[in-house]
């Protein structure tokens, strides 16, 4: 099991989907929630729920939950101003053939105040091979054209990677300090 629990297992790819959505930038604060925090005997985290805040001009609040207890729950869901996409099996696919996501925009008030006059469009995007093929195929199409110096490694993945990390490590250090706000 990860050192960090859920937090340094599944809340990895939460927290890349959230930067992924903020075009890689960090939020300015990291809270975990004391309700939304479980921890086994040992002391290791099995649930948690965590809120990164950006404060810009839009004011961004994103909200991750990463549980080893939440059979089959591997949803994203991003809602902002001008539309939102929902997609269900962000982690692992149901189906190894394809996968699927929605989306709604723009969004506004019917006539009568009663309803959303939008309409989701669901996008279907099928998948030749299994995904873990794709990264094998992946990493050794990289592999051969950097041994063969047709180009170099892709520099943005350990920038990536790296503010992955100082947000998995901010939501940890939050639990640790009883779910008080950790400043990046």
């Amino acid at each position: 099991m990860d050192a960090l629990g859920v937090v340094g297992d599944l809340g990895w790819y939460c927290v890349g989907a959230v930067l992924w959505a903020k075009n890689y930038e960090l939020p300015n604060v990291v809270s975990a929630l004391p309700a939304g925090v479980t921890r086994n005997s040992a002391g290791i985290v099995l649930s948690c729920t965590a809120c990164l805040n950006y404060d810009q001009d839009h004011k961004t609040v994103a909200v991750i939950h990463c549980s080893f207890f939440s059979y089959t729950s591997m949803d994203l869901s991003i809602t902002g101003t001008k539309g939102s996409l929902h997609l269900k099996d962000f982690v692992i696919p149901y189906q190894e053939g394809s996968s699927f996501f929605e989306l709604a925009s723009p969004a506004t008030f019917m006539d009568d105040q009663t309803g959303w006059n939008a309409e989701t469009e669901k996008v279907v995007v099928d998948n030749e091979l299994p995904q873990e093929a794709f990264m094998v195929q992946e990493l050794a199409r990289l592999a051969q054209g950097i041994k063969k110096c047709e180009f170099r490694p892709d520099n943005r993945w350990p920038e990536i990677s790296r503010k992955t990390q100082i947000v998995v490590d901010a939501i940890k250090k939050s639990i640790d300090l009883d779910c008080k706000p950790v400043y990046l």
